[in-house]
């Protein structure tokens, strides 16, 4: 009789454990993230303005022209926003009036601030607009739409993020499989931890500088299904 109440009284804790832990993760999903999100964007914006303003006349001054890079990508539930960057190539075309390629047209400074991450900074933007959140799946281009399969597509489900679970576990040194599939173990598995341990890890990564791709071949390759 008191084994059948202690069985009893485990399945109700276990139970009770896991109903605080939905409940704190719906929460943390979608009251405690967003507030996090803005307010957080806010200060560290607000604190690195001066620094921002430097790279926006070294950037003007070394490669002319637009210092920011905006191109329309999809968000949550593939709602289209235009991403912002600074620019980390110059728009030299060739004699037949195609763009050089990426090597070609990578300036010192904008290798320099691509490779220490700062090329990010105008990202904060899309946060504190609500399109983007600081952790989350990182937003593809819109042609890739039509050539997601129904799991890929659940990368939508979530806000994109300046980083994600697959910029720590390898970025573009990784496969575009390993990649869907890291986004959306993020996806099924998003919660506070994750994203503290995704924090931390980016914040590792930026500082030893890991996973940065400045060779020759400056972007990942094309998605093709």
């Amino acid at each position: 009789m008191q084994n059948r109440w202690y069985l009893d009284y485990c399945q109700q804790n276990q139970l009770l454990i896991k109903y605080y832990k939905f409940l704190f993760t719906f929460m943390y999903n979608f009251f405690l993230k967003p507030l996090f999100d803005f307010t957080f964007a806010l200060i560290l914006f607000t604190l690195i303005f001066p620094i921002f303003m430097l790279l926006v006349i070294f950037l003007l001054f070394f490669q002319g022209g637009n210092v920011f890079f905006t191109q329309l990508r999809p968000g949550k539930n593939e709602e289209i926003f235009k991403l912002y960057k600074f620019k980390t190539m110059k728009d030299t075309i060739s004699t037949d009036g195609e763009l050089l390629p990426d090597h070609l047209r990578t300036t010192r400074i904008g290798k320099f601030v691509r490779s220490t991450s700062l090329d990010e900074i105008p990202q904060l933007l899309n946060v504190l607009k609500g399109e983007m959140s600081f952790i989350g799946p990182r937003p593809l281009l819109i042609k890739y739409l039509p050539m997601y399969n129904n799991e890929q597509r659940k990368r939508h489900d979530v806000k994109p993020g300046i980083t994600g679970l697959a910029q720590v576990k390898g970025r573009n040194k990784i496969t575009w499989d390993k990649r869907f599939e890291l986004d959306l173990e993020y996806v099924n598995n998003q919660g506070f931890i994750l994203d503290l341990q995704i924090f931390l890890l980016t914040i590792k990564k930026v500082i030893l500088r890991e996973d940065i791709n400045t060779s020759n071949n400056e972007t990942m390759k094309s998605f093709k299904n």
